[in-house]
């Protein structure tokens, strides 16, 4: 067990067991809620402090921090108490401030374009973990102008597939949508899973008011294969039934992301079959020109050829955009910075 992760009636069970009064529960619950240590719980006694110390916390602690010169992105390694690091990213908009986070060590999926999953899944992420990135985004970064809050919005499309860590991310998104806690609306958060079929649908009526991005990246099975191991398992017709079925359930359109792979999935064919695909249904596409890992061997695209592409399926009716450029110079793409650091630290 750990603090983090403990929830208001395990925190009171744990306060009785240390012989603190009932009160001292709110106290501590507040405090963590907050990602604050046990250390500088300022209004605990000193010796109810060091009791607590005798129980992980089972949080992050910034390890490294890289701010792009361009855009102000602002990625960071955080350090967990296994000696573990896991990236987190954030962005800034016009409209408030993203933070991409993580849900795994790694990733299991074997996505041809990603390097969040080269080495495979070390471990999934504790609910714990997750809202301490958040809070030590928050300390890093504090709120300015009067503001409540640093982080606006969430996206969990970091390292790792969310849906493979179920349990602990739906745990994660109650924690952090409570009133009592982060209180960030869940219309401001969004999911991104590379088509595990059955958790969309437990997923739909667990947080519906959450969105749904699937990672797509293909208009076709053949090509979809190519690229995701997962379609041997849950082919594009079963993924797209579960994003139609979403939809409409929650009433929210549906992202679907599509990685432009060059002279793979880009060709004007390939949106005319995408566009058929998608036609009638409640969504977006999401179109991000491939940030090329040098140990796949995928061709990029350029941004022209996105904006090519995008044209062509707006002229079919699908809507679509390409994502905007962020954080190219500090290594944005999911798990290139952690592989970088970690070829570092083991020489």
């Amino acid at each position: 067990m750990y603090w983090m992760d403990m929830h208001d009636a395990e925190i009171s069970e744990t306060m009785r067991s240390f012989g603190a009064p009932a009160y001292r529960s709110k106290q501590v619950s507040e405090w963590l809620k907050k990602g604050v240590r046990p250390s500088d719980m300022s209004n605990l006694p000193k010796s109810l402090r060091e009791q607590m110390e005798s129980i992980p916390f089972g949080g992050a602690t910034i390890f490294r921090k890289y701010v792009s010169s361009r855009d102000g992105t602002v990625k960071y390694l955080f350090a967990l108490e296994d000696d573990n690091i896991v990236e987190g990213v954030l962005m800034r908009y016009s409209y408030g401030n993203t933070v991409c986070l993580s849900t795994q060590i790694g990733c299991n999926m074997g996505c041809k374009f990603c390097a969040s999953t080269l080495n495979g899944c070390v471990r999934n992420l504790r609910p714990g973990e997750m809202l301490s990135f958040l809070s030590e985004i928050e300390k890093d970064e504090p709120p300015a102008d009067g503001k409540k809050r640093t982080v606006t919005n969430i996206v969990l499309m970091g390292s790792g597939e969310p849906m493979d860590n179920y349990d602990n991310v739906v745990t994660f998104l109650k924690r952090v949508t409570a009133p009592d806690g982060p209180n960030i609306s869940a219309r401001n958060i969004s999911i991104s899973t590379c088509g595990i079929v059955p958790k969309i649908y437990r997923f739909m009526e667990d947080a519906p008011h959450v969105t749904l991005s699937i990672s797509l990246h293909a208009p076709n099975n053949e090509i979809r294969g190519a690229l995701m191991p997962i379609n041997k398992a849950y082919p594009i017709e079963q993924v797209l039934a579960a994003a139609k079925a979403y939809a409409d359930r929650t009433g929210r359109r549906v992202v679907f992301e599509y990685a432009l792979v060059g002279e793979t999935n880009d060709s004007h064919a390939d949106a005319i079959a995408l566009a058929a695909r998608l036609r009638g249904m409640l969504c977006h596409v999401n179109l991000i020109p491939l940030n090329p890992v040098e140990e796949r061997g995928l061709k990029g695209v350029s941004r022209e050829h996105a904006y090519e592409f995008c044209e062509w399926l707006n002229k079919e009716h699908i809507s679509a955009t390409v994502r905007r450029e962020m954080g190219t110079d500090i290594d944005g793409a999911c798990g290139q910075l952690r592989r970088r650091v970690l070829h570092e630290l083991n020489g």
